[in-house]
């Protein structure tokens, strides 16, 4: 065992089963361990290194901006964070931002907002969120709340009161719960990523949206997993034509920095007023600098790439030996071995040089949205046949 093992072991909480691998170095899509193992990175920090591993222009921008400033109160104003705020707005049409630094945090504020909304239009009892069974929405007692899974509840009650459950992509079960509650807002991922990487159906969600509006009850949409890039459209939602109150966002906009987005429709621009929110670090200036890195090259082209991958994926995945199922979209794809567990097939991928993730039953990949075509290849043929042995 390495000294990193060892230190680890007996001085960082133990709440992660991690994998025995160390990595200390890589590029792009390729990571290395402490023996000088090369792995393809099919995961990318679930989700977070949107262009890779040490990616040139990221770099650039964030040490650009650490040689400027790397730190300001929000008391003051920073360019990248202006300028972040301004380039989701126009890319999403959405009115304003509020800057954080987790999904968990992005969702708080999106809660937040829901309820303050509803306080002041239809009286402060109007307060239940409704989420959706199987859903995951972070890891804050709030957050954990509105999180579908009753497993991850059992440990820490009580919880935050005002959350209800529904099923997913069952639209008359979704409005009898907003019609026996008082509600406030209703959050969903359009897939749900943790709970097995489960797309919505198209009907359902257009069904919430149109529910929603037409009651006066904000809509949440939770893109942390989902958002910049990772479905083949800027954000999930976009796939499915509709078009949210509250957008929360995370993971892969900072690049490997943390970053946090709320970003609010034109309905509840306004609900935040001076002293309604903060955040220490949210809108740090070097956080913002990557993201803006980001953000500018998730263009039509990268996203057509994307979805071009995501065809050649799911054509080696269906029907292929070993595979119960295949689903998903974009660059964020689940699979069903039925001859063994996900978690021995990411054992034996891990030993011929490929990381993956699991999520639920199913092996999940969440690679780089630029990742080679060549390492996507070889990736997949050494997957398919983890699967299929």
């Amino acid at each position: 065992m390495t000294d990193t093992k060892i230190i680890d072991k007996e001085y960082v909480a133990n709440t992660y089963n991690r994998f025995p691998v160390e990595i200390v170095s890589g590029k792009g899509s390729y990571v290395y361990d402490n023996d000088g193992k090369e792995y393809i990175d099919m995961g990318s920090g679930i989700g977070v290194t949107s262009f890779g591993i040490a990616d040139d222009v990221w770099q650039n921008a964030i040490t650009e901006q650490l040689s400027k400033v790397q730190h300001m109160s929000n008391l003051y104003y920073t360019q990248p964070c202006a300028a972040l705020a301004k380039m989701l707005c126009e890319k999403t049409g959405m009115k304003k931002v509020f800057f954080s630094n987790s999904g968990a945090e992005s969702n708080e504020c999106a809660i937040k907002v829901a309820r303050k909304y509803a306080a002041e239009k239809k009286g402060a009892e109007y307060s239940t969120i409704i989420t959706l069974v199987n859903s995951f929405h972070g890891r804050t007692l709030t957050t954990l709340s509105a999180t579908g899974q009753e497993h991850y509840h059992e440990l820490f009650q009580p919880l935050t009161p005002g959350f209800v459950h529904t099923p997913a992509n069952d639209l008359e079960a979704l409005i009898d719960t907003a019609n026996k509650n008082k509600t406030a807002g209703i959050m969903m991922e359009i897939i749900q990523g943790e709970g097995g990487v489960l797309p919505l159906d198209a009907d359902f969600v257009k069904g919430v949206a149109k529910f929603a509006k037409e009651n006066d009850i904000v809509l949440i949409i939770d893109e942390v997993q989902t958002g910049n890039g990772r479905t083949g459209e800027l954000y999930a939602y976009m796939n499915y034509g509709i078009s949210p109150d509250v957008v929360s966002t995370a993971k892969g906009i900072g690049g490997g920095l943390p970053l946090g987005a709320t970003m609010l429709g034109e309905k509840v621009e306004a609900v935040l007023g001076f002293g309604d929110h903060g955040s220490t670090f949210g809108g740090n200036p070097v956080c913002c600098a990557g993201a803006v890195s980001i953000i500018n090259r998730i263009d039509e082209k990268l996203l057509n790439e994307v979805k071009e991958k995501s065809k050649y994926v799911f054509s080696q995945f269906e029907n292929a030996d070993g595979v119960e199922e295949v689903c998903g979209l974009g660059l964020m794809i689940g699979i069903k071995p039925s001859k063994k567990t996900a978690a021995e097939v990411l054992k034996v991928c891990m030993d011929n040089g490929v990381l993956c993730l699991t999520a639920k039953d199913k092996v999940r990949l969440l690679p780089a949205l630029n990742i080679p075509m060549e390492a996507l290849e070889k990736a997949v043929a050494v997957i398919k046949k983890a699967i299929a042995e």
